[in-house]
C-alpha cells in the first residue's frame, strides 16, 4: 500500500480546513471555554517523551482540572499504579494535549500546551480530599483551546451504548498476560470494592 510521506500529498487528499474549525481556536480560556472545562470531570492526557507518546485517562469527582487563570490549568495527580509514564514524559519534554469529555455531550474540548510538575505543599493542600493530598500537581500552560466536531461521538454512539459485555475484562487480560498468576474473575468481581478506599 502507498505510504503518504509528504505534506503536499496530504493536503491534496483533504483540501483546506473548514473555516469554522479555525475560527473557534483561542489562545486563552474565554468565558464559555472556561465554563465547559469546569464542567468536565474526565479527560485524556496525552504526552510525548523519549519512549514515544502516551495517552492516559484522568478523572475526579468534580472538575478534573482547576482553572488558575485564562492561560493556566492545574491538575492534581491522584493515586494510581505508580507507573508515572505521563509524569516522566512531562519532566522530559513538557508538551501535552488534553481531550475533555462530558457524559451525554457529543462535543469534546481540546487543549494543547506545555506542562510542568510541582510538589508545592500549599498547592497540594488546596486539593486535599479526605485529608489526602496529591503527590504532585500538573501546571498546564495553555497554548490553544478549541472544540472538536461531534462526528466521532455521533458515529460511535458513545453515550447511547453499553458494549462492555462484548470485550474482555481486565481480569481476563491480566490472567492471559501472567499465565493465571494475577487477574481472573475474582479480580473483576472485587475491583471496584477494593479500589474505592484507594481513590484518593
Amino acid at each position: 500500500m502507498r505510504r503518504i510521506e509528504k505534506q503536499d500529498d496530504l493536503a491534496q487528499l483533504y483540501g483546506e480546513p473548514m473555516p469554522a474549525s479555525l475560527s473557534k481556536v483561542a489562545d486563552h480560556l474565554t468565558p464559555l471555554y472556561r465554563a465547559w472545562i469546569e464542567g468536565s470531570r474526565f479527560c485524556i492526557l496525552s504526552t510525548v517523551g523519549p519512549e514515544g507518546v502516551r495517552g492516559t485517562p484522568r478523572g475526579d469527582d468534580g472538575p478534573v482540572v482547576r482553572v488558575h487563570d485564562s492561560k493556566t490549568l492545574l491538575m492534581p495527580d491522584w493515586r494510581g499504579n505508580n507507573r508515572i509514564d505521563a509524569l516522566r514524559d512531562i519532566v522530559a519534554d513538557g508538551w501535552v494535549a488534553l481531550l475533555f469529555m462530558v457524559p451525554g455531550s457529543k462535543t469534546t474540548v481540546r487543549v494543547n500546551g506545555k506542562a510542568w510538575l510541582t510538589d508545592d505543599q500549599a498547592l497540594r493542600e488546596s486539593f486535599a480530599h479526605k485529608s489526602i493530598l496529591p503527590a504532585t500537581v500538573l501546571v498546564i500552560e495553555l497554548h490553544e483551546v478549541f472544540t472538536q466536531c461531534a462526528k466521532a461521538l455521533m458515529r460511535s454512539g458513545l453515550w447511547a451504548r453499553d458494549d462492555k459485555d462484548t470485550v474482555p475484562t481486565v481480569g481476563a487480560i491480566m490472567a492471559e498476560m501472567t499465565d493465571g498468576e494475577y487477574g481472573g474473575s475474582d479480580y473483576d468481581r472485587d475491583y471496584e470494592k477494593n479500589a474505592l478506599p484507594r481513590m484518593w
